[in-house]
């Protein structure tokens, strides 16, 4: 049996199909999830990464945004206020909005964000920084 995994942002289906496991980061800790696992819901770390093993093929990787991960009767749902699959990062993009993040940085709560979330896209496209 696997799991029915459904990663969405408010603009699209990210990705949706079946799973073996799916690790995600959340405020309290790293969790990955396999079939049987009992209910949970958790608040993503902005700026992190999913990963999705399918039952078949690559491992998924994907750079989230702040969101949440909720797990019920071998269903993962992962609503992500952003997200982009790995494979579909422009990494010379990410690597511009990274320096333009650090760039701008006094420290501020807005620059933190970017900065975290243009590492999270550069990890999840294999270019890390």
């Amino acid at each position: 049996m696997a799991l029915r995994v459904a990663l969405v942002s408010p603009e699209r289906e990210v990705w949706a199909g079946e799973a073996e496991m799916v690790v995600a980061q959340t405020i309290e800790g790293e969790i990955g999830i396999r079939t049987g696992h009992a209910p949970v819901l958790g608040v993503l770390v902005d700026g992190s990464l999913v990963k999705i093993h399918p039952a078949a093929g690559d491992v998924i990787v994907a750079a989230v945004g702040s969101g949440f991960f909720s797990v019920a009767d071998n269903e993962v749902s992962v609503l992500a206020e952003q997200a982009e699959l790995g494979g579909e990062i422009d990494v010379a993009q990410a690597r511009e909005a990274l320096a333009q993040a650090q760039a701008d940085g006094d420290g501020d709560n807005p620059q933190v964000v970017a900065e975290r979330r243009a590492r999270a896209r550069l990890r999840a496209a294999g270019a890390e920084s």
